[in-house]
């Protein structure tokens, strides 16, 4: 019986990376976003890739998304929180109904899908929760008013979540982002910078894949990615 790897916030970028890395690695994955759009030439592509339209930040719709995932595929085996929300600007600037909506994505929907997870993982003998962040979880810059915070509490409650549910197998882990990821429209932004610079999707999914399989002697909680040209 294949292994399932529920995806959030599965768009060109990241999300369709680690689709195919865990799809290659066995596993069906269910692939969350907000428009089936996205996600039918996936489905097209790969027959283990299969969509599902869901707003993590509706905890109805993420309730009911998580149970068709387990009626038609298998309960997760691994789960991705990829999904990401952003209220940039300064405290004096953003809307905080934003920053509201970006705590709900980033933080509420990774308490929920955990909630959801936990008994099935144990049931199953382990498993593994891991979530895609960036350097936002670990400072706040003016402009990241409404967005690091969520991010900083995501990271947190990550840890919270991995104390607790390590010793029952099941492994949380956050891999940190540090890095311009390659995209066509930050290329577009940056045109001056050299290929180098950029963090490849690919090779964001090949970390992600590689932590949720390490073994149970020597996991990592945090992981922290960049490429070399990058400032820190």
């Amino acid at each position: 019986m294949s292994r399932t790897c529920l995806i959030t916030g599965v768009g060109p970028g990241t999300g369709s990376a680690l689709v195919r890395r865990f799809a290659e690695g066995g596993y069906d994955v269910a692939m969350l976003a907000r428009s089936e759009d996205r996600l039918k030439s996936l489905s097209d592509e790969m027959n283990s890739a299969h969509y599902y339209a869901c707003d993590v930040s509706d905890p109805g719709a993420l309730d009911a998304t998580y149970a068709t995932i387990k009626s038609e595929l298998s309960a997760p085996a691994v789960i991705v929180h990829n999904a990401v929300g952003a209220e940039q600007g300064t405290y004096m600037d953003i809307n905080p109904d934003g920053m509201r909506k970006a705590f709900e994505i980033n933080t509420m929907s990774l308490l929920q899908l955990a909630r959801l997870a936990t008994d099935d993982m144990i049931g199953a003998g382990g498993g593994a929760i891991i979530c895609t962040g960036n350097t936002s979880a670990y400072r706040g810059r003016p402009r990241f008013a409404g967005f690091a915070p969520t991010k900083a509490a995501q990271r947190i409650l990550l840890e919270s979540i991995a104390r607790e549910s390590g010793p029952k197998g099941i492994h949380a882990a956050y891999i940190a982002i540090d890095a311009v990821i390659d995209l066509p429209w930050t290329r577009e932004m940056m045109p001056d910078r050299s290929d180098d610079f950029f963090c490849k999707p690919v090779d964001i999914a090949e970390e992600c894949y590689r932590v949720a399989h390490q073994p149970p002697s020597a996991w990592s909680f945090e992981s922290v990615i960049r490429p070399y040209g990058e400032t820190w």
